[in-house]
């Protein structure tokens, strides 16, 4: 059991990209936010591929969807335990595991999404009080279930005089405007890495395209860049989320890609992540001064140097440049999150999902 009156928290996030879990232990002591520790397990090709094949239709879903969320607890509480011991904090100081889960399946169209984590598990092995399912609450409230990052962007890089937006960059990509006063609002954009990984992996063997550095040396080409625009998510207007059943190879293949240079497609899908969340910035955003991304796209130079063109002359920057490295933000958002369901707390944001009021979000698991 935790200590009473606990200010730590671990995050657990792994998302669209498939790369594996990102855990963030954080203390929330004196109302501030405070990052202690970190600590990545990538997964292995098996549970990579386990859960990309659950992302369509297919044969004995039910059993392959269980067999990995116990697998995925088991990943899920190495990264925390790993996390701890370098922390030297023991599991009973911890007030909870903010656990987001692997999604496999995101339909809020149909009313639900699939975060696939076996929470009973996870709280039995670690011995720490578990809050996971934290999308399902804001779905039956009529919300989208995502994204939920915007609440967490609000609490910790909000500015009382600047004008700023928060782009999360990972397999899909949102954003969150944070003016500084008023209602904060959020929404996916659309594809992110996703179809930037996929591609790079079909053609140069490797599981993203490090740096942008190949689609850097490919070309746009406009026609395809204006098909792929013309998907009506694009101009759909908020609140929406998507993901990859929307945004996939399958996708990208019904304009086929293949009459085209490999590099100039890289360069093309580069442009689009680009295009659509500057598209979003200057539609839903106005006025913004500062972007500031986080997630894997951070690290991605073409992909940076791209939406600066296209946002000038608001400035862009990852989120280290106010205090928080853009590698941790979504695991330190769901220790948030947790923290937020232990205090009887809202955790969305109804003005970004559409939900129909605050909720408290998350099934707690204890230990």
């Amino acid at each position: 059991m935790a200590a009473a009156g606990s200010d730590l928290y671990v995050g657990l996030m792994s998302g669209t990209s498939l790369d594996g879990v990102d855990a963030a232990l954080v203390d929330f002591a004196g109302g501030a936010i405070r990052l202690v520790g970190t600590h990545h397990i990538p997964y292995d090709d098996a549970v990579r591929s386990a859960a990309l094949a659950l992302s369509a239709p297919g044969p004995d879903e039910i059993d392959r969807a269980a067999r990995l969320a116990n697998e995925l607890a088991r990943i899920y509480a190495r990264a925390a335990a790993e996390l701890l011991t370098a922390a030297d904090v023991a599991p009973r100081d911890v007030a909870a595991i903010g656990c987001h889960g692997q999604t496999v399946r995101h339909r809020p169209d149909a009313g639900y999404t699939v975060q696939l984590a076996n929470a009973s598990l996870l709280a039995e092995i670690t011995g720490i009080r578990v809050v996971a399912d934290l999308r399902s609450r804001d779905l039956a409230a009529g919300g989208q279930g995502a994204p939920l990052v915007p609440a967490f962007h609000a609490a910790i890089f909000r500015s009382p005089s600047v004008h700023r937006a928060v782009v999360n960059i990972g397999g899909i990509a949102n954003i969150t405007d944070l003016p500084a006063s008023g209602v904060v609002r959020g929404f996916d954009t659309g594809p992110g890495n996703v179809l930037l990984d996929a591609w790079a992996g079909a053609h140069i063997g490797t599981r993203f395209d490090r740096g942008g550095a190949w689609a850097a040396s490919g070309a746009v080409d406009r026609g395809l860049l204006d098909a792929l625009l013309a998907d009506p998510y694009f101009a759909a207007p908020p609140p929406k989320s998507t993901g990859r059943e929307r945004f996939n190879r399958a996708w990208l293949d019904r304009h086929d890609p293949a009459k085209h240079r490999p590099q100039d497609v890289q360069a093309t899908l580069a442009e689009l992540t680009a295009r659509s969340i500057a598209d979003a910035a200057r539609l839903s955003c106005p006025g913004i001064a500062e972007i500031y991304v986080c997630g894997g796209g951070a690290r991605n130079d073409d992909l940076m140097a791209r939406l600066a063109r296209l946002v000038a002359p608001a400035e862009v920057a990852t989120t280290r440049m106010i205090g928080v490295d853009p590698e941790w933000v979504e695991a330190m958002a769901f220790a948030w999150l947790a923290r937020q369901a232990l205090l009887g707390q809202p955790g969305n944001l109804p003005d970004v999902t559409g939900a129909r009021g605050p909720r408290v979000l998350g099934a707690i698991y204890p230990v």
